[in-house]
């Protein structure tokens, strides 16, 4: 049976009121490394005081984890990035032997460019060089964890045509143990802003290779950011599941013989007491849907 997930954030308040939820409505916990880190260009990558909150929280609850990373910058080309990259890889190693991650994924993108540490990724060239530079980090992430994975984009502009970012992700799996994180909101995200069909994608992508499925909430920018009042759909996971996403879901699932694991996720800083009853309501309409896989 797939097993169903639920991302840990690094606050307290969101923590406390879910506490109840993650002991007794979910099967795992998905944790982005950099999360449990203080991050200080001038000394080692250590951890902060959530990561042995986490690491209390799934042993109580007995949950199995996986990493789910933004900072490692899978496509990044930067010259004299390898140093950070090692390092990076050697905490993330470190935090597996405590938390034991059964597989490791990241966003697709650059997250430092020039010595610069980006907050969310950028797009990069769909290239064969950058599909072999990729494999390259994957390969690298197998050193830590055996099975990794790359989940689709929520970009907001891309370098090429939006569908082939399908074709692209096929080429970035192909290897042993190389997987694809598919983000349904991602999807639902670039069919909004780029007007293209959820099912013409995913006609492209190896579902095959799918290992673990994401819903989240987002929402639309403000009218007033963009000259004309044109609106952009925003993966900024800050509410409930939108309909056209669960409707994905019921669809993309059973198409994925590989399938794992499916994950609501859900940002710091958007979530209070009067929010568990909804994301309860959320995680049972996603086990429903695992419990038919």
């Amino acid at each position: 049976m797939t097993a169903v997930g639920f991302t840990l954030q690094p606050e307290a308040l969101f923590l406390d009121v879910l506490d109840e939820l993650i002991h007794t409505a979910i099967d795992y916990a998905e944790i982005a490394p950099e999360t449990t880190w203080f991050l200080d260009a001038t000394g080692p990558v250590r951890p902060n005081g959530f990561h042995a909150r986490f690491a209390e929280l799934v042993a109580s609850a007995g949950l199995f984890t996986v990493a789910h990373g933004v900072g490692l910058s899978l496509g990044g080309a930067a010259d004299g990035d390898e140093a950070r990259q090692a390092a990076w890889l050697a905490r993330v190693r470190a935090d597996c032997e405590v938390f034991g991650f059964r597989w490791y994924s990241e966003h697709l993108g650059a997250t430092a460019l020039d010595g610069e540490h980006l907050t969310l990724p950028l797009p990069v060239p769909m290239t064969a060089t950058s599909a072999a530079l990729i494999r390259s980090r994957l390969r690298a992430m197998q050193s830590v964890v055996p099975e990794v994975g790359v989940e689709n984009s929520g970009f907001y502009f891309l370098w090429g045509e939006p569908l082939a970012e399908a074709d692209f992700l096929g080429q970035l799996v192909r290897d042993p143990g190389h997987h694809l994180v598919l983000d349904l909101h991602n999807l639902y995200t670039l069919a909004c802003n780029f007007d293209v069909e959820p099912a013409e994608y995913l006609a492209r992508l190896p579902l095959e290779r799918v290992i673990e499925l994401h819903v989240s909430g987002g929402c639309d920018s403000d009218p007033a950011w963009l000259a004309g009042g044109a609106t952009m759909r925003l993966d900024s996971h800050d509410g409930a599941v939108p309909e056209p996403v669960w409707r994905l879901l019921e669809t993309v699932a059973p198409r994925c013989p590989g399938l794992r694991g499916i994950t609501l996720e859900r940002m710091e800083s958007t979530v209070s007491a009067a929010d568990v009853p909804s994301i309860a309501e959320e995680l049972a309409r996603v086990r429903a849907v695992a419990e038919r896989c």
